[in-house]
């Protein structure tokens, strides 16, 4: 074992250390020595991962067996670590991009109790360790206890302030509709021992070919529906939007560094897999397309600054399953790191400004914020244009090589794909117009209490911004630069059995400009229009009507699901515990001491003390016993 494998291990135990450090000790640690050990434990992990990173750059990548994780005859499933270039990769967003988020929340959570601001960074460090798990492991069951890890934590989190009831309810939302995709994907781990006795990743990739098509269809579609709930996509997306209960840094580490790339991470390391399902593909690509322009088009009526990126969330992670199914796969990791850094970027610009405005949320009573607020405008700014994929902005590069692989594959890809990346500059520069031009639209105690936030807020946010802005420079196109797509070259060996199988269309270089040309074109056009147009906003009068009014709300899509699955499933468990369980199965049993008491009681009566009683009785019992006798 090399010195990698010695020490890789530290990295996921050290935010589990951290974790049972600040749960177990927090009535008695300080905020301050609470946020050193919380944010310390994962900056040392960033640092093992640069490590990690450079080595796996050298060419040393293996797995690592701890222990026997399950040994039995028919099965064994070992306790690994996997170490290669698609690992390394995520080990550098989650540690590097989770580190800067606990920083943030060092200051963004200072109002809260010692003990209670201990418990919410011991609950960060195990989310972390969670994600950690989950990219490291070496088999499939090893990913799935950070996957489940994960969704505990995201109900942990999107609950942390568990005395408001509505926030609850959108932990146990989350909670429940990742349980339903979950399912999914036990199932698909089963079928996978049921026809290969193995969940090693080595082992199935290497013995793939032994599967059917209907097998590896089916495995895949299973696996999918897992990631349909952890990475937000239709039909299990609402979750999401709902999670901007918890604490604004929760919901950039959930956002950006951890749950919500789990599905992204599990298909993109199962790619042999989805190379050789094409309906799965085609459904992946459906989905996710679908996704990204259904939760754009919700965007650009919300007016909750946090609702509006938490859509464009689910909109982003649609274009990323977008580029699974249309085979860039290397495209869509590229999108996950890229969108890390915007994307944590804005949710920590958000919370600076809902910071600074006392927690108000709504977007209809900021404005002007860019004369109060210049880091976070600045940054602020720079996290939209790349989002927007505005170049030479990170999110530029990889949105445009999702939509080139798209159009390679189907034209229609291309066309929809577009038109979400206009909604997307727009509703993106609605936010930032809303927010930071114009005149403030707040309360006088408002204004009066606006300021920058402090150092530990400003300082990441700074940070994030540069990643914003230089992070797609790895992956820059061959027709720009020869080889200039670092990102690609690294992980071609994690992804050359998938591309080997894989009949890929070669676009010529003047059809890649002119694609790129009519992206950035159209996105300029929309956020030009929505600068102009909200730049001066004034509060309406009148509620919004029409198509308006049906996007503010979603598209009732949540209405739906309560109508058709959440009243009937409530109507059915009513009746089942009124009804069922307890005129049923609790008068049954209820019943049967009632009857025993009422039968005691007549017995009792028996028991008179008269001897005439006794002779009489004595007397029957023998005619009894005579007549049985008689018969027999």
């Amino acid at each position: 074992m090399n010195n990698v494998f010695q020490l890789v291990w530290l990295i996921p135990m050290l935010p589990l250390a951290g974790f049972l450090i600040n749960g177990l000790g927090r009535k008695h640690l300080s905020k301050t020595m609470a946020g050193i050990i919380g944010s310390g434990v994962i900056f040392i992990a960033f640092l093992l991962s640069l490590y990690v990173f450079f080595s796996v750059k050298n060419g040393n990548t293996d797995v690592a067996h701890y222990f026997d994780f399950i040994n039995i005859p028919a099965l064994k499933i070992g306790f690994d670590l996997q170490v290669d270039q698609l690992t390394s990769i995520f080990l550098l967003i989650i540690t590097g991009v989770g580190f800067l988020i606990h920083v943030y929340s060092t200051a963004y959570m200072h109002d809260e109790e010692p003990k209670d601001f201990a418990k919410y960074f011991s609950f960060l460090n195990l989310f972390v360790f969670s994600m950690l798990l989950l990219v490291l492991g070496g088999n499939y069951v090893i990913l799935f206890m950070g996957w489940e890890g994960v969704g505990l934590c995201s109900y942990l989190l999107i609950g942390f302030w568990f005395k408001n009831t509505n926030y609850n309810n959108a932990a146990r939302k989350a909670f429940i509709m990742n349980r339903i995709g979950d399912l999914g994907f036990l199932l698909a781990i089963f079928w996978l021992v049921n026809k290969l006795g193995t969940v090693d990743f080595r082992d199935v990739f290497a013995n793939v070919s032994k599967l059917s098509t209907f097998d590896i269809t089916g495995i895949t579609l299973l696996l999918f529906v897992g990631a349909t709930g952890k990475s937000a996509q239709i039909p299990l997306y609402t979750w999401l939007p709902d999670a901007m209960a918890g604490p604004t840094p929760v919901s950039a580490l959930i956002h950006a560094a951890t749950m919500v790339t789990a599905g992204i991470y599990m298909i993109a390391r199962s790619n042999i897999l989805y190379t050789m399902a094409p309906v799965t593909q085609t459904v992946v690509a459906i989905v996710g397309l679908s996704t990204a322009i259904l939760a754009a088009t919700i965007a650009l009526k919300q007016n909750d600054i946090k609702k509006v990126l938490a859509y464009s969330t689910v909109s982003q992670l649609g274009y990323m399953f977008l580029g699974l199914g249309v085979g860039a796969y290397t495209g869509a990791v590229f999108h996950v790191m890229t969108h890390a850094f915007f994307k944590a970027l804005l949710f920590l610009g958000a919370g600076s400004v809902i910071h600074a405005m006392s927690g108000e949320q709504d977007m209809r009573n900021m404005g002007g914020l860019k004369k109060y607020m210049r880091i976070t405008h600045l940054t602020f700014l720079l996290g939209c244009l790349a989002i927007a994929g505005i170049p030479p902005f990170a999110g530029f590069f990889s949105k445009d090589e999702i939509l080139g692989a798209a159009f390679a594959k189907n034209p229609l890809y291309y066309g929809i794909g577009v038109a979400g990346a206009m909604m997307t500059a727009f509703y993106m520069f609605r936010l930032y117009a809303m927010t930071f031009l114009g005149k403030f639209r707040g309360t006088i105690e408002q204004e009066h209490h606006l300021h920058e936030s402090p150092r530990a807020m400003t300082i990441p946010l700074i940070v994030l911004a540069i990643l914003a802005v230089i992070g797609g420079w790895i992956g820059i196109p061959e027709i720009f630069v020869h080889g200039g797509h670092k990102l690609e070259a690294f992980l071609d060996p994690v992804f050359a059995q998938g591309n080997a199988i894989t009949v890929k269309n070669e676009l010529a270089h003047n059809t890649e400009y002119m694609l790129m040309v009519i992206s950035v074109a159209l996105a300029l056009v929309a956020l030009l229009y929505a600068w102009k147009k909200f730049s001066a906003y004034q509060k309406a009068e009148k509620e919004e009507a029409g198509l308006g009014k049906v996007l503010e709300n979603k598209w009732y899509v949540d209405e739906l699901y309560d109508a058709i699955i959440v009243k009937p499933l409530r109507s059915i468990a009513t009746y089942l515990n009124n009804v069922v369980e307890k005129k049923g199965i609790d008068g049954m049993v209820n019943g049967v001491g009632k009857a025993v008491n009422y039968s005691s009681r007549q017995i009792r009566l028996l028991q008179s003390g008269q001897v005439g009683t006794y002779v009489l009785l004595m007397v029957i019992g023998i005619l009894v016993l005579f007549i049985v006798q008689l018969f027999l």
